[in-house]
């Protein structure tokens, strides 16, 4: 209980003070519930500076041993009451610390220290002006403080407006409190589940006990006056965990208690699949505790993701964008990073583009992607769980993160005509080491499912060879592609784009058969031209069939069918190019056609063979009907 003195005195904010209180209260957070999360960092930092100064002088401590935060509501009168019993400030330090913006209190003491001392002293201070968040809420503030040490306590009031009135008053216990008056159109906050929920959610980890007045049911037994003679007296529980996991040595922590705390922060109910645990320390300092899940969550594909990595500084929780720590391609990742050098702006959750965040992504980025080769080098069945769960995601990373390209291509993992199965369990570095003799390229198809690849005509030579090629049915693939060129030196080549490069593979024998073959169907290709007419880009005899009587093949920068048509049915413009229509001469039906006379059936001979090599690369024909009844035509002539 205070006594307030007869005087008090008014004082001007200062014109910048006005200008960036209206800004802050009219437009800056954009989230009213983190007044909270600021005036508990500030009771916090209190606490911490009492702490230190003991250090030095214990009998600052003397008073109140017990360093604590309590929080009160007031449904009734609309009050929210935020108290600690930290090191308090004298009237200097109010004038300075709470007239003046973007002024930290605890910054200027930890610019007093030196040498190991300020090491030792481990305050967040980075946030100026995290006081002044009250007013996002509140139409009043007062705030009664006393400095540990003093036996004179001051009340500093405002409204916001423009000014604020200082008088000293007695009785006020060591450490400040803080009263919000809120507005009409913020009682929410005046609600004890409400406060409760928001202190989890994001000061659970301040080290110092956030206590609040237990909830006390009536006994249902009532006296003739109305009154409940048995109801208890409610006492002050703790609300949060006073505990961040990451903050204690890894070799202290069991692993039943990684598990508890990635169930807690993650909200998953199974195990994680891994972790990794790291401290950072040089030019930046940081903690990180970043989780692998073992399954991906039902949005991993949705562009509006809003898990992920969760930012603390000093265990304070500031955001937890997705994508402010993690490219999007590990956007499965889960985790705290937890850093007290990242500098921020006047409000916490707008953060800037700075150093120390690109390089704290950047680390963690480096971590996971450690992390994923260990597991495939030593856990390849828990590697092959993973990439079932979320090897997709990882594809789309040598498009995002030139930087860490053949890293995470040595991550991947593919289907292959080695097995012949739907697994995805082939690596790069598996296809090197199993090259034929000679073989300087990486082969690969990509197709709309497994089925397609795996029977795609552009294989047949290869597969003849025995040239192994990798098959490729995710939809990212065909973009994934186009931005890996090469791994290891060896160079990627689609087998349905542009040339095989074999030439080196080929003898004198095969080099003069297919000159002979090309030669013999000359006429044959002139014919199949003009009847296609500006279809293709031109028709020549294949040197990769074997078995199939046509393909169409694209130049080496062109998108396949199968993607070109998943493109235009999202709507996008896809830029047209013409294919070269490969044929084998050695096929029946290709002879069947070349000793066609009449020259309309000849062109539906055509129409068929072309509208097959479409099918067979996952495009759609634009005449489908016409498709069928040429087909039906063929079939009832013989």
């Amino acid at each position: 209980m205070t006594t307030e003195t007869p005087t008090a005195e008014t004082h001007e904010f200062q014109t910048e003070v006005k200008q960036l209180l209206q800004l802050m209260i009219h437009s800056l957070y954009s989230n009213k519930e983190i007044f909270l999360r600021e005036l508990i960092s500030n009771a916090s930092d209190a606490c911490d500076k009492l702490r230190f100064e003991a250090l030095a002088d214990d009998s600052l401590l003397a008073e109140d041993s017990e360093l604590r935060i309590d929080i009160a509501v007031d449904e009734a009168a609309g009050t929210v009451t935020v108290r600690d019993n930290g090191i308090g400030m004298n009237r200097d330090e109010v004038i300075a610390n709470i007239g003046t913006i973007a002024r930290s209190g605890t910054r200027q003491f930890l610019d007093a220290m030196t040498g190991d001392q300020k090491q030792d002293s481990n305050l967040i201070g980075q946030f100026g002006v995290g006081f002044y968040s009250a007013f996002v809420v509140a139409e009043r503030v007062d705030l009664t403080t006393r400095r540990a040490g003093d036996t004179t306590a001051l009340r500093w009031s405002s409204d916001g407006s423009g000014s604020y009135t200082l008088e000293e008053v007695e009785g006020a216990a060591r450490g400040t409190e803080v009263v919000l008056h809120l507005r009409e159109d913020d009682t929410e906050f005046a609600n004890d589940w409400r406060l409760r929920s928001l202190i989890k959610k994001y000061s659970d980890h301040v080290t110092f006990p956030i206590r609040m007045l237990e909830q006390v049911m009536d006994s249902g037994e009532a006296t003739e006056d109305g009154d409940n003679t048995d109801k208890p007296d409610p006492q002050w529980e703790t609300v949060n965990s006073s505990s961040a996991l990451w903050a204690r040595s890894k070799n202290d922590i069991e692993d039943d208690e990684y598990k508890a705390f990635y169930k807690q922060v993650c909200t998953d109910f199974e195990d994680p699949l891994t972790w990794s645990h790291n401290r950072v320390e040089g030019k930046y300092e940081y903690t990180s505790l970043l989780y692998i899940p073992k399954r991906a969550p039902f949005d991993l594909y949705e562009r509006e993701q809003t898990q992920g990595v969760r930012l603390y500084v000093q265990r304070i929780f500031i955001m937890d964008d997705p994508e402010k720590l993690m490219p999007r391609y590990l956007r499965f990742v889960r985790g705290v990073v937890d850093s007290s050098d990242l500098p921020l702006n006047v409000s916490r959750e707008i953060l800037q583009s700075n150093k120390v965040l690109d390089a704290i992504r950047s680390g963690s980025v480096k971590k996971v992607l450690g992390l994923l080769d260990t597991m495939a080098e030593n856990e390849p069945e828990t590697y092959a769980d993973f990439c079932e769960q979320f090897g997709r995601a990882l594809k789309e990373g040598p498009g995002e993160d030139f930087g860490n390209r053949e890293q995470i291509a040595k991550l991947l993992r593919f289907a292959s005509t080695h097995t012949d199965t739907e697994s995805q369990n082939v690596s790069l570095t598996d296809y090197i080491g199993r090259m034929a003799e000679g073989q300087n390229k990486i082969y690969y198809v990509t197709a709309d499912n497994f089925a397609a690849a795996k029977n795609s005509p552009h294989l047949e030579l290869l597969r003849k060879k025995g040239i192994e090629v990798l098959l490729m049915f995710d939809r990212v693939d065909e973009w994934l592609m186009s931005h890996l060129n090469e791994f290891e030196g060896k160079r990627f080549v689609s087998a349905a784009k542009g040339d095989l490069g074999l030439d080196d593979t080929v003898d004198d024998a095969e080099k003069q058969a297919q000159a002979e073959s090309e030669e013999k169907a000359k006429g044959l290709v002139e014919r199949i031209k003009a009847a296609l007419g500006e279809q293709v880009e031109e028709v020549k005899v294949s040197n990769r069939l074997t078995s199939s009587p046509a393909c169409l093949v694209l130049g080496e920068q062109d998108m396949a069918l199968h993607m070109q048509q998943l493109l235009k049915q999202a709507g996008h413009d896809v830029p047209t190019s013409k294919p070269v229509l490969e044929i084998n001469p050695e096929h029946a039906v290709v002879q069947r056609m070349d000793n066609e006379p009449d020259e309309d059936r000849f062109k539906d001979w055509v129409s068929l063979l072309y509208d097959q090599a479409v099918l067979a690369e996952g495009g759609q024909l634009d005449d489908g009907a016409g498709f069928v009844r040429r087909l039906n035509d063929m079939l009832l002539s013989g």
